[in-house]
């Protein structure tokens, strides 16, 4: 070793270890940058001021003072063997104090073309030039260096080996003449975005760790190779930053489905790629004086490739937009795809324990697993858990959940007709979920039985349960809400008995247009609203066939029941009003008595009934716990009668007169009787109109 030289210290970790380092982390600062017109027009103290919220108003005349009583970020502690110095804390940055760095003081208004050269600017304001510390990190090694001087226009700095010499790597072979070469071919100038400023308590180097940790955020997590391409006639910043800002933040706080975060990260990486094959396809051509045949194939692979990175582009945007992103989730998961019956016919029973004692296994051989009517010998697989045994079903397979308390890190897809059974009472078998992406269970089987089990949610931004197509039926279960509760989807089906839910911060039960949905003997109560039925009456869409009997709707914040509804036009009102005497296609049923086995009942029957009760209500006084029925089935009927109106306007306007009354009158059915309603904020029973 040469006189002079530092002695170095140099640890050496096993392949296996992984750091923290610069993966995907180059934006090509070596290219030159582009000429934009304007620049960032806060001045220093501002920009002091609204960065580290200074409550002294006399220390933000001076950015970057040495005279600071000392720093306001934290630190971190190195792992590892080597005594690397501390470095700053920048990574926990909240989404308002990026935001505000990047509307206000980096990238203002630029244009796509003029982040680079905005970018160097607001550099050159607050990165100190020289005398910090800092930890040179790849994926092979870490090291320390010391900044001599910034390359603001290149986003690099340059730099030298700090002594001692101190080095954390993965082979043995970056020795201090190593590391000296490799500088050296580097001209002594790394990327600002591998560099991790060391901690000093002075507060000197505050702002210097602050603006590196923006830069390195920017081109990880906001930047794509492609952006300065598009086309400048926009604003950067809301075009493309914001919206992946939110992104990124939404998915730190579990508020993206698992689903689309991983679709989402694998459409990146298929862009990327597509793109460097399109961007070393274009070289090729420019290159080239010819016009050959050659040439003419590569263009039209060229044309090609430029097709489908625009598509790709265009699916990132859904997904980075935030009013998209919930459309293209939603028909994510309407596009699940069932397996299907296994090859050889065969159904499996999957017994859900986390242990079994000999008792359990007793009762369940008596009462569930051997059957005297089973003629055939049943096929059992066991889990510890329950989404591992959903995820392993076949069409026409059986869960049955032991008791316990489950907890669930990922939704339950259900897309294939099997039963979902609890042993022993609902609240006994209780199944938690976490994360707050994703909804808690995604049916769109063709027909799902879910029964005796208790269905818990923390700190949730998706709804508990959503039916998507086919029909669910939900049988004494507990279920334990925090946003919206079930979700009836048009076309889907929902039979819900027995059940009591509560909690939801929205609707109890949300019901869409063109589905059918079957309430009885159910408790809801403690939610925003307790039923919520839409109704879009300019949608091609029938709206709901409901059946509510029996049920107690109690305690909610708004109303017990509330239709959402469009305002009508007067012309539809006043056809609406001449034919609202002739209620003869619908058919409404109240009642204050009770009703066995209403499911059951053909329509003749039940027309029948709706007749015999609507008379008796005619002859009788209708009571507080009935009035909340009368007016429900009343509004529901007026409704349908309005939809079919506006459905033969416009087929009026179409030029087609004559048409199927059946087929045409939209009619809904109502089954609405003996339910109760009390204590409810709003009342039992409201319209919305928007």
């Amino acid at each position: 070793m040469a006189e002079g030289e530092p002695e170095p210290v140099l640890a050496v970790h096993g392949e296996g270890e992984e750091k923290e380092g610069g993966e995907g982390l180059d934006p090509d600062p070596d290219s030159d940058p582009a000429v934009g017109s304007g620049g960032l027009q806060e001045n220093v103290a501002g920009l002091k001021q609204e960065l580290f919220q200074e409550e002294d108003d006399d220390s933000c005349s001076d950015y970057g003072s040495r005279e600071k009583s000392g720093s306001i970020l934290g630190r971190i502690v190195p792992d590892g063997n080597v005594l690397f110095p501390d470095t700053f804390q920048t990574n926990h940055l909240l989404f308002y104090e990026r935001f505000k760095a990047y509307q206000d003081y980096i990238l203002a208004d630029c244009k796509p073309s003029e982040v680079k050269e905005f970018t160097a600017e607001y550099l050159e304001k607050v990165l100190e030039p020289s005398g910090w510390q800092a930890i040179w990190r790849t994926n092979v090694f870490e090291v320390l260096v010391e900044a001599v001087d910034v390359e603001y226009s290149a986003l690099k700095a340059v730099v030298r080996l700090s002594e001692p010499f101190l080095c954390d790597s993965h082979v043995s072979t970056f020795t201090l003449e190593c590391m000296q070469e490799l500088l050296e071919l580097k001209e002594h100038q790394l990327p600002l975005q591998e560099l991790w400023v060391v901690f000093d308590d002075s507060g000197e180097f505050d702002q210097t760790a602050l603006a590196i940790e923006h830069v390195r955020f920017f081109y990880q997590h906001i930047w794509r190779s492609w952006d300065e391409e598009d086309e400048d006639d926009f604003d950067y910043f809301v075009r493309c930053v914001e919206p992946r800002l939110r992104l990124h933040y939404d998915i730190l706080e579990d508020r993206v489905p698992s689903g689309l975060i991983a679709d989402y990260h694998s459409l990146l990486s298929q862009c990327e790629v597509l793109y460097r094959k399109f961007l070393n396809l274009r070289s090729g051509i420019s290159s080239s004086d010819s016009h050959s045949e050659a040439e003419n194939v590569s263009m039209v692979e060229g044309l090609k490739l430029y097709d489908e990175i625009e598509h790709l582009k265009q699916k990132l945007k859904l997904i980075e937009n935030p009013l998209l992103r919930y459309v293209f989730g939603y028909q994510k998961c309407t596009g699940l795809q069932a397996k299907g019956s296994r090859p050889m016919g065969t159904k499996i029973t999957h017994v859900v324990s986390t242990t079994i004692i000999g008792s359990l296994l007793q009762s369940l051989l008596r009462d569930k697993l051997c059957p005297e009517t089973c003629d055939e010998e049943l096929e059992i697989q066991f889990h510890s858990d329950p989404l591992t045994a959903v995820n392993a079903c076949y069409e026409g397979d059986t869960v049955i959940i032991c008791p316990g308390r489950y907890v669930v890190d990922g939704m339950f897809c259900i897309a294939d007709s099997i039963q979902l059974e609890g042993y022993g009472l609902p609240d006994d078998i209780v199944i938690e979920k976490r994360g707050k992406g994703d909804n808690f269970v995604d049916c769109t089987g063709a027909n799902i039985r879910i029964s005796s089990l208790k269905l818990v949610q923390y700190d949730a931004v998706e709804g508990i349960l959503s039916v998507h197509h086919g029909k669910t039926t939900l049988e004494n279960c507990v279920l334990q809400c925090e946003t919206t509760g079930v979700t009836v989807r048009t076309s889907a089906e929902l039979s819900m008995k027995n059940c009591d839910l509560y909690g939801a911060k929205g609707a109890g039960v949300e019901i869409y247009p063109g589905s059918t949905c079957t309430l009885l003997g159910n408790g809801i109560h403690h939610c925003k609203e307790g039923i919520l039925i839409k109704d879009f009456l300019d949608e091609h869409y029938d709206i709901p066939r409901i059946t509510m009997v029996n049920n107690v709707i109690h305690n909610n914040e708004g109303y017990g029941v509330v239709l959402v509804k469009p305002t009508v036009s007067s012309d539809v009102k006043d056809v609406a009003a001449r034919n609202s005497e002739d209620l003869g296609n619908i058919q409404t049923i109240q009642s204050n008595g009770k009703m066995d086995n209403v499911e059951d009942l053909g329509c003749e029957e039940l027309h029948e009934c709706a007749t015999d009760e609507l008379e008796l209500c005619e002859r009788a006084e209708i009571s507080e716990q009935s009035e909340g029925n009368y007016e429900i089935a009343n509004e529901l009927a007026a409704t349908s009668v309005k939809k079919s109106q506006m459905h033969k306007k416009r087929l009026s306007e179409l030029g087609i007169t004559e048409t199927d009354d059946n087929l045409m009158s939209q009619e809904m059915f109502v089954s609405i009787l003996g339910n109760q309603f009390k204590r409810n904020g709003k009342g039992s029973f409201g319209t919305f109109l928007f």
